[in-house]
């Protein structure tokens, strides 16, 4: 089996135009493609994930994209975007990226070997290879197991699943407290944690087993539960979201109030590491470092909580963007921040030894022509 190349297979793909994942065949584009987004970042971002060697990968469903920030040979920051329907949850490495939409679930490979290049810039080129439909069941976090295999929390039927070849999706597990599975998204599970390649830990807004009952249960219902034991790890959390086991200690974003922090296993109580001005979803951790993406709280649905009070106490605005905290410090080390009509972003992972990648939309006017074979 020889590795794939493209078939204008060197040292430099030129098949690629910048930036401009646009399909010329398609619906009219929606208000956040045509209002103004501004992008402010901080000084030196570049430079950390050069010298990290390192790119981000997060998702905004509002807009519906898939966003890939690395650092140009130039030494400035490059971000990179490529549309899918309520991009979500994202998961990935140097080679492969998965992605939930609002109706696939999406596997890109990097098409490039090494050393080769896209434009005499990009050093990986992750193109859309599967996209397997499994409807709309609202896909929110994924994780790939140990043998390669995917699995996704499913907020709409409450469980933990994996692809199916035949079917929407396989239910794997569900928490005890839900009577069935139905299309009511009924205590919102939406994070998984992985450990040692194999889903462990998930997050939910609260326990019931009702139709839409998390909504109001959102200030203090919220529970981590262990799938292999149905333990419940912590509880009375607000609105949690992303758990994640790192350097032997359960993390977890605690939305409602805005907080990162990690869970006593002897008491099982929450020990809020640092405040972000933002409501939180989506945490990657690289060596001392965490990465989070903030919202802005969305009306109706995620106001009224301690979040509010806690930007009003510090005389804070809320972020949509990224803040990358030194978990040594405290302090954020760096950020990225986008301002007017974008207002949400969900997932974000850490790619390692990527300098600067970029992706084609399956929608894109790029991907007709960029043709690879074995």
């Amino acid at each position: 089996m020889t590795e794939k190349k493209p078939a204008n297979a060197g040292k430099s793909v030129k098949a690629l135009q910048e930036n401009t994942n646009k399909p010329t065949q398609a619906a009219p584009p929606t208000q956040p493609d045509t209002a103004k987004i501004d992008i402010d970042f901080s000084h030196g971002l570049a430079a950390f994930l050069a010298a990290n060697s390192i790119s981000l990968g997060f998702t905004s469903y509002q807009t519906g994209r898939l966003y890939l920030v690395g650092a140009g040979q130039d030494g400035k920051l490059a971000l990179h975007e490529a549309q899918y329907p309520q991009a979500m949850g994202v998961a990935g490495d140097n080679e492969r990226i998965y992605l939930g939409t609002l109706t696939q679930v999406v596997r890109m490979e990097n098409v490039l070997t090494p050393g080769q290049t896209a434009n005499n810039v990009h050093d990986k080129v992750y193109v859309p290879r599967n996209m397997q439909t499994t409807g709309n069941i609202d896909i929110h976090e994924l994780g790939i197991r140990k043998n390669g295999r995917l699995v996704y929390i499913n907020t709409r039927y409450s469980c933990l699943c994996e692809p199916d070849i035949k079917h929407s999706f396989k239910p794997i597990w569900k928490p005890e407290f839900i009577s069935k599975l139905a299309p009511e998204d009924r205590c919102h599970l939406n994070g998984l944690a992985m450990v040692d390649g194999e889903p462990k830990y998930v997050t939910a807004v609260c326990r019931s087993d009702v139709v839409d009952g998390w909504r109001d249960r959102r200030h203090d219902g919220g529970v981590i539960i262990d799938i292999d034991t149905n333990e419940v790890m912590a509880e009375g959390l607000s609105m949690p979201h992303s758990p994640r086991w790192y350097g032997g200690k359960l993390w977890v974003l605690n939305s409602g109030s805005g907080e990162l922090g990690w869970i006593d296993p002897k008491d099982k109580s929450f020990h809020p590491v640092a405040f972000f001005p933002g409501f939180l979803r989506g945490l990657a951790f690289h060596g001392n470092f965490a990465a989070t993406t903030l919202s802005k709280p969305r009306h109706g649905r995620f106001e009224g909580l301690a979040l509010d009070d806690k930007l009003k106490e510090k005389d804070a605005d809320a972020w949509c963007g990224i803040q990358i905290l030194n978990l040594e410090t405290g302090s954020v080390a760096h950020w990225l921040r986008f301002d007017g009509a974008i207002t949400e972003l969900f997932d974000i992972c850490i790619l390692p030894g990527v300098r600067n990648p970029i992706t084609l939309g399956p929608n894109s006017v790029e991907i007709r022509d960029f043709i690879t074979f074995e």
